[in-house]
């Protein structure tokens, strides 16, 4: 699903991070890292192609040791495949974060960079540098990295229940469907996630997510985007940015609306194996996100009863408006966490779906329904575009 989100699964927002910080390992909260070897700037990066920041709290694995805690990268300890590289389920000790025998310590997911790909070189650059100082419940945690001779590797704590992709898509006894609650729920998170990144509190990083994830800084000073060769991944990437190569947090907005509209079908983005018409999910859905008579057609049939008929609506509403071709009508994130609260019951938990009556559309109610009157932090775009 395009590297996206790193909007966790799981119900908690505990983090697999190593317990037990001292001077040796960096806090989460920003503090000095400390000149111990465990830490160590990319001495052996070109200075052109960029260096690791020192305020990067992260720990420099040898490739050694992620060789050991991967066991060899085992063909059978391969978690999933992507345009970065192959991301390897390992193991290390919780407090000193060194190689421990399966089944033991802390699991990690170690990505492993393709090294015939520069684009993956700058998004791995990326990733330690600003997820190494960013901390957030809805962020995955960055444990460390690697940078030997062309070795490039990235170390996240591992997410035990799985990637969203395996539990939208793979038909397995292993996968089961997701509830609508717990749909909206991980949006909602993933759009926290997005939206921190978006805000005042993150804005010193200069860092901004993408279809692609991490893939360079973000606008500094007072440009309003960052101009660059396109290299998202299809079906994700917003239409002005393919046009123009101009990334903004509205591109991000755009990309989350795809995956949104993801969750709500059960259908990738780009599928080559659906009929004539249906391979790109955005362009088949669209118009019967618009028709109140016909968005049945897009829901995924797993789902049965679990909405009413206003949450339904609401939903798609919120993706046509994040999917929207024109970018200064998408909503911002802070409104799309504030419409995705609404589509979700806090109180429930788990993967437990909770039945509910569907009613038949009806000719006199609106799509959208009633409109927030307000919204703050949003004075430069038009009511007319705000999500419900």
């Amino acid at each position: 699903m395009g590297n996206c989100w790193g909007a966790k699964i799981s119900s908690d927002s505990s983090s697999s991070s190593p317990s037990g910080t001292n001077s040796k390992y960096a806090s989460r909260n920003g503090a000095a890292l400390s000149s111990s070897s465990s830490y160590a700037s990319a001495a052996s990066v070109p200075r052109s192609e960029g260096e690791i920041l020192e305020s990067a709290n992260v720990k420099a694995f040898s490739f050694n040791e992620l060789r050991t805690a991967t066991r060899n990268f085992r063909p059978d300890s391969v978690l999933g495949e992507g345009g970065f590289g192959s991301v390897f389920k390992g193991w290390i000790d919780e407090k000193t974060l060194t190689p421990t025998k399966p089944g033991t310590g802390m699991v990690i997911a170690v990505k492993k960079l393709n090294q015939e790909s520069y684009q993956g070189h700058r998004e791995w650059l990326a990733e330690v540098n600003y997820l190494g100082q960013l901390s957030h419940p809805n962020l995955v945690k960055l444990v460390g990295y690697c940078v030997e001779d062309e070795q490039r590797l990235l170390v996240y704590e591992f997410m035990p229940r799985g990637s969203l992709e395996n539990h939208l898509f793979r038909r397995s006894t292993h996968f089961q469907p997701l509830s609508w609650n717990l749909r909206m729920k991980i949006a909602h998170g993933a759009a926290k996630g997005l939206a921190f990144l978006h805000s005042d509190k993150a804005k010193n990083y200069d860092a901004k997510l993408s279809d692609f994830g991490l893939a360079k800084d973000g606008p500094t000073g007072d440009k309003s985007h960052v101009s660059t060769r396109v290299m998202g991944t299809y079906g994700y990437a917003a239409p002005e940015y393919l046009a123009t190569g101009h990334l903004t947090t509205k591109s991000d907005v755009y990309s989350f609306g795809v995956v949104l509209l993801e969750m709500l079908s059960g259908r990738r983005a780009v599928d080559k194996n659906r009929p004539t018409g249906e391979h790109n999910l955005v362009e088949w859905a669209r118009p019967y996100l618009t028709s109140k008579r016909r968005i049945f057609r897009v829901l995924d049939p797993r789902l049965g009863g679990q909405y009413s008929l206003a949450k339904a609506q609401k939903a798609a509403s919120l993706a046509l408006q994040c999917l929207s071709v024109d970018s200064r009508n998408r909503p911002s994130m802070e409104q799309v966490v504030v419409a995705l609260e609404q589509l979700h019951d806090a109180k429930e938990g788990g993967n437990s779906p909770r039945p509910q009556l569907q009613r038949k559309p009806s000719s006199n109610r609106s799509l959208t329904g009633s409109r927030p009157s307000s919204t703050k932090g949003n004075n430069n775009r038009p009511a007319s575009s705000r999500p419900v």
